[in-house]
Parts: C-alpha cells; structure tokens; sequence
C-alpha cells in the first residue's frame, strides 16, 4: 500500500510538472522564442574592441546616454571591478544571481550582434535562445526602442574588453532551471510594443517611456508576488526589496513617494541634485541618483518628473494628526526611554521639534523628521536601515558634498534603535505604529 500510494503521488507531480510546461507553452505561442536548454555559451569570436565598424560616433555617443539612463553600470560592475564586466551578486528571495559581462569579451557580449541585444531586451533571451532570468530587467526594457537598443548596443560594443567570466548563480532548485523561466514568464511577461521612434522632449509620454522602459522603475517600486512577478494593478505601488531589507516606496501614494502635489521643479531636484527642501534620496535611490538620474539631460529630467506627478494617486490616511489612543505602559515606556535616547544622539542635527537643519546658505543639512512622511512610512524598514548602517545621500554636481548620518548598528542595541524610532513615529503629531525590536533584529541578520 505504501509503495502504490507513492508511486501515484510521484506520479501526480510528474504529470502537474508536464501539465504546467505545456500549459505554459501553449501561453506563449504568441511571441517568438527559441528554447535552449543548454546554459554552456557558443565561443565567441571578438576579444577586441574600439569603434564597431560601420557605427557613427554619435550613436555610440547616444548609446553611452542610454546607458546611463538604465544604470547599467550599476548591476554590471562589481565593487572593485571594471565598469560593465559584470560579477556583481544580486540578491533575491530566490538565492543570489550575478550580473554578466557586458564588453566585448568572449567572456561577455563578444561577437553579439545588435540583434542579440534586442532579443535580450525586448524578448529575454541569450544570443543561444536561453531564457534570461528576470533580475535582467528585460520586463521593462522590452517597451524601449530598437533605434535605442541599437545605440546601447553600438556603445557596448564600443567598450574595452575585459576578460571576465560570470559566476554561476546561486540559485535554489527549481528557479534554476528553464522550466521554472518558461512557466513564469507565461504567468508575469509578454514581449511590448515599443514605438518605432521614441517620444522626445519635455512631455508626459517622454517622461512614460523612460520611467517604464529603460529606467525600469517599477522593478523595484512595485509589489511582487511569491514567484516574484510584479503583482496585478501593482504597477509603481511599492516594494520591498527583501533581499537588501529597503522598501521602495509607492510612487502612488502621497503617504509614502507620490509626487503628485510637489511642484515639478522639486522633484526634478530629487532627481539630479538627491535633496529638496522636505526629501533625500538614501540607500538604493541614493545609487540611482548618483549614478544615473544626477547625468540626465534637463528635458528628460523634467519629462520624468511631468509623468511621475501624472500618475494616479491611490487613497490612503497619512500617519499625521489623526486621533491616538493613549499608549499602554510598555509603550509609554519605550517612548520615555526614546526621548531621551533621541535628545542624547539625534536632537543636535534632526532638532529638539524634528525641525532638521539648514547650513548659514540655506542648503539643506539634515532633514525635518517632523511632518516627514518616511519617518511614518509603514513598513519601517528604511527607517531602521538608516539607524544601523546611516543615512548618506548621492554625491552628485548640485550637491557635492552632501550631510551624511553616522551609523549607529555598534552603538546602540536592537531595543534602544526600536525605542528612538517609536519616539520619532509618535512625536510631533505622527500616530504611526511602534518599532519593535524584532524589526531591528531582522534587518540585521541581512548583513
């Protein structure tokens, strides 16, 4: 009985394992794709590179600018190593993935065409047909141009080779395989429809096409579910970035990132400068800033800012001035224990009222926590980031030299962190919930 009930059972998952592969197949007849299974690379040919011939400078130029506006860089550079030869390790929930190599090296995009390279962008595929893994964020560059993939290419081939293989990737069965990748693109991808010549100027439809496309915003800004495809109407929501203990706030809500009541002029600031009078960048946005947005062109930068202020705003309370029951005894006590905590390390930049503070020339020093919308942002994770490891902003040309907050991971314990941030969340006027110290203890563990 034992060995019959076995079998079926084996047998049951054998066919629900087929069942899905052809139901997945049979999903995705309407786009092109050629299924490799094999992860070995074909040898390439080209170990060296200047200018591909045939190409004009100034679409290696345009290349270069495109580039920038992807960040590509920032995945395809490990720490220490040279720029686009890839190795960075990407954490996901899934294990970690490492970034390829894009100069043109055997060991890279050696011998790609920029047919290759559009079929990476826009379908997902290697040069072989192997399916890509989705921390390439070909579900947003399949909405950018040939005409621009063919630039990026142009300046990728345009790069000096650098001889660097990739990693293999850490990840756990069965998100290794090309099953699991033809499964989950049938649920969470379709190849886009890109316009034949990408919108310019300073418009709404500009501002679109960079933030959904080569920008990749919603990569990050966006709910995800637990296969990790971005979740229904989760477009720009929000979402945690697990693996690096960051939220990435919703661009929807004016409780957390929405930008719709902010003057365009403000968020352009956010974008290239890192800081406005109310807002920083930090963390992973800080990155961004630093090595993407900051380079932008101006009609591009307020494009972006046009389209971001454009999106619709999803109803939800701000975590300010609403009616508060009153705390219990261990919450009042943490709140004790926070303020004085808070006068003894905070108080002398953020200000006794929250008010931060500003240099003898106005710029911004160090940002109000009164009436701050981050401090009240639920999930705390940015928030307790910012008290272990600091707060430091994109060194960028508006800002060189930026205020940065010390980390405070080796001066303070997981209760004494908890108690500061439950302080913060309930003085001023904010009523957001308290910080424990499990919330702490779980962002440290990330280290």
């Amino acid at each position: 009985m034992k060995l019959s009930t076995r079998f079926a059972r084996r047998a049951a998952i054998g066919l629900t394992a087929v069942s899905l592969l052809w139901w997945a197949v049979l999903h995705w007849a309407n786009a092109p794709i050629l299924i490799a299974f094999s992860t070995v690379k074909t040898p390439h040919a080209a170990d060296s590179a200047s200018k591909p011939v045939g190409v004009a400078a100034d679409a290696i130029a345009r290349g270069a600018y495109l580039a920038r506006v992807g960040n590509c860089a920032g995945c395809h550079t490990a720490p220490g190593g040279a720029a686009y030869a890839g190795g960075r390790a990407i954490g996901t929930p899934f294990g970690a993935i490492y970034a390829g190599n894009l100069t043109p090296h055997a060991t890279g995009l050696g011998g790609w065409s920029a047919d290759d390279l559009w079929r990476a962008m826009h379908h997902g595929q290697s040069r072989s047909g192997r399916l890509l893994l989705p921390a390439f964020p070909y579900t947003e560059y399949t909405q950018v141009s040939r005409a621009d993939t063919d630039a990026i290419w142009a300046y990728l081939q345009s790069l000096p080779p650098v001889e660097a293989a990739t990693p293999a990737h850490e990840l756990r069965w069965p998100f290794n395989t090309q099953t699991a990748l033809l499964a989950w693109r049938a649920l969470y991808f379709a190849p886009g429809q890109p316009p034949a010549q990408p919108p310019q100027g300073a418009t709404v439809e500009r501002g679109r096409y960079l933030v959904q496309g080569l920008g990749h915003c919603a990569a990050c800004h966006s709910p995800r579910t637990a296969l990790g495809g971005i979740k229904p109407q989760g477009d720009l929501a929000g979402g945690l970035m697990a693996a690096h203990g960051w939220l990435a706030p919703s661009l929807r809500s004016a409780s957390q990132a929405g930008v719709a009541h902010w003057p365009v002029d403000d968020i352009v600031a956010l974008l290239q400068v890192g800081t406005t009078r109310t807002a920083a960048a930090l963390g992973p946005m800080a990155e961004v800033v630093a090595q993407s947005t900051q380079h932008l062109h101006p009609d591009d930068l307020q494009a972006m800012a046009l389209y971001l202020k454009a999106l619709p705003q999803d109803a939800a309370p701000v975590a300010f001035n609403s009616p508060k029951p009153p705390p219990d005894v261990a919450l009042r006590e943490s709140l004790n224990r926070g303020a004085q905590l808070y006068d003894k390390h905070c108080a002398q930049c953020h200000g006794d009222q929250g008010q931060g503070a500003v240099t003898a020339s106005g710029q911004r020093a160090y940002p109000p926590l009164a009436g701050n919308r981050a401090v009240a942002l639920t999930p705390v994770h940015n928030l307790v980031q910012v008290m272990l490891r600091g707060g430091f902003g994109p060194a960028t040309a508006g800002n060189p030299q930026p205020f940065g907050m010390p980390p405070f991971a080796h001066v303070l314990t997981d209760e004494q962190i908890a108690d500061i941030l439950s302080y913060i969340r309930q003085a001023w006027g904010h009523t957001a919930p308290s910080v424990s110290h499990l919330d702490v203890l779980q962002a440290r563990k990330l280290d």
